[in-house]
């Protein structure tokens, strides 16, 4: 509940802080660690450098000094906080390997074929992916948005051996059970996110995931929305918090690294035929 100083819509005040700069502001009551990265973003953004990890601190009274925000932190009281990067090594930076690599594949289900641009072409990129994925031994995780009413995943994407099907009437994927999913997952360092729609399941998944400290690659050629102008200002949108958004071919030609992995030959064969384009280069 906030104090004597909040107002009356039941904001909290804050004070953010980055670097040398401190700044008062206010959030809703019951705000998490999301809403904070964005906040931060939000004030912060030309001098925070997205491609950086970072870690939010509170002030402790008790202590008198900030500390690492308490795991499942909410915004009660008003308080001072600060946005603290953290150092990593650069050459991981944007680098996708399979032994840290998760694939998550949200929503391409039956009631949106008819819908969705270029929904054949996103199929036909989806099932490299999950071929790929299957052939270097990458834990695949799936979603169906309420599928009583949308049906179940289209039958020519191929859901052998996947971790988790599991459904879901949230937009984002991060939910309890694919949180611990990941958990049970060693390493766990880079998620690829593909499927539909692009401005709303995948757009908020990957806000979720990158607050939780995970690099998110969006594969553009398999991810689709109703709209054109939806999928291409979300992708840009993405693109600015620091989401790699990349091909199918490049994710799998990285995850593989050299021609003399095993498995080059099996990908190869995956991606002789370029992918389809699915619209990135129309301008219509």
């Amino acid at each position: 509940m906030a104090d004597a100083h909040g107002s009356s819509n039941n904001h909290v005040p804050v004070l953010l802080s980055f670097s040398e700069f401190s700044r008062p502001s206010s959030v809703a009551a019951g705000s998490g660690y999301e809403v904070l990265i964005q906040k931060f973003l939000s004030i912060y953004g030309q001098q925070i450098d997205v491609h950086r990890k970072f870690v939010i601190q509170l002030f402790s009274d008790e202590w008198g000094q900030f500390i690492d925000l308490p795991k499942g932190f909410a915004i009660s009281e008003r308080c001072k906080l600060r946005l603290v990067p953290l150092q990593m090594d650069i050459t991981t930076l944007g680098n996708l390997t399979p032994a840290t690599t998760v694939f998550f594949c949200c929503d391409m289900q039956e009631r949106f074929r008819p819908a969705i641009k270029y929904f054949g072409d996103i199929i036909s990129v989806g099932q490299r992916l999950l071929q790929g994925a299957r052939i270097l031994g990458i834990p695949i995780i799936v979603s169906e948005q309420y599928p009583k009413g949308l049906g179940a995943t289209v039958q020519e994407m191929d859901l052998t051996g996947v971790k988790l099907v599991f459904p879901k009437t949230k937009f984002s994927m991060v939910l309890p059970e694919v949180e611990a999913a990941l958990a049970e997952i060693h390493g766990v360092r880079s998620i690829v996110l593909f499927g539909v729609e692009t401005h709303v399941c995948i757009q908020q998944t990957a806000l979720d995931l990158i607050g939780r400290g995970f690099e998110v690659h969006i594969v553009a050629d398999a991810t689709s929305s109703r709209s054109m102008m939806d999928r291409m200002f979300a992708l840009e949108r993405l693109a600015r918090t620091g989401i790699t958004i990349t091909t199918s071919e490049s994710v799998l030609l990285q995850l593989v690294a050299d021609k003399d992995h095993p498995k080059f030959k099996e990908v190869q064969n995956i991606i002789k035929a370029s992918a389809p384009e699915s619209g990135l280069l129309s301008k219509v």
